[in-house]
């Protein structure tokens, strides 16, 4: 069973491609090892200006074989960044982190919309109550709708803000006139899912940007 060198690596992020190279969703990298062990999915991977491609048996080995040479730490991670690659261990060996796979089963279709959740909510709001206009951590925070549901308010993304939980209760079941408070911005429907924004914001994950231009609104973050 692969474990991981530090902590963090196994919950990183890597992409998902269906069969046609179009991206659908983003996975824990736990989940992508899963994939290609079963022979669900393979590697794809930057080198010399183009992609290769790799079942999870010729991946461990080409891991293997760059871990020996004593370059694994210096040439980067094979993904454009520039970056000192992740590394997973085994019992034999070390494996690098994969940062996009590619299905090899199933043709799935992307999703066409990005979907509303407390996650990407609060991306798009940059942790920031809408109300306050402050920065919180995830656990301080809420979800209020502008016009209350018991007004026939729904739950979209232009009626839904990121708010604090003070701001919350002092809003209650009123709308931000009645209740004397001001939006910090007006809530907009993201044409790029902000999960995925934030991510892209991170060197690690250069490799996914030619893969995104087909779809970047319907992506499964999970």
């Amino acid at each position: 069973m692969v474990q991981s060198d530090r902590h963090n690596v196994l919950h990183s992020s890597v992409l998902v491609l269906n069969r046609s190279y179009v991206a659908l969703r983003v996975v824990s990298v736990r989940r992508a090892i899963v994939m290609l062990f079963r022979d669900a999915a393979e590697v794809i991977q930057l080198e010399n200006g183009g992609y290769a491609n790799y079942d999870f048996a010729s991946w461990c080995e080409w891991s293997a074989f760059r871990d020996e040479a004593g370059n694994g730490e210096l040439s980067g991670n094979g993904d454009g960044s520039g970056q000192a690659p992740d590394w997973l261990r085994t019992v034999r060996h070390r494996v690098l982190a994969p940062r996009v796979i590619r299905l090899l089963h199933f043709d799935q279709l992307p999703r066409l919309s990005v979907r509303l959740n407390r996650k990407s909510l609060f991306a798009r709001d940059e942790n920031r109550c809408q109300y306050c206009g402050r920065e919180f951590s995830v656990s301080q925070l809420s979800f209020d709708h502008v016009t209350p549901r018991s007004r026939g308010g729904r739950t979209i993304w232009e009626n839904v803000v990121t708010c604090c939980l003070a701001c919350n209760s002092k809003k209650g079941d009123r709308t931000p006139r009645e209740a004397g408070m001001d939006l910090w911005q007006r809530p907009r429907r993201p044409k790029c899912d902000p999960v995925l924004r934030l991510k892209l914001g991170n060197p690690r994950y250069q490799l996914w940007q030619p893969f995104l231009a087909a779809n970047r609104g319907g992506i499964e973050i999970g």
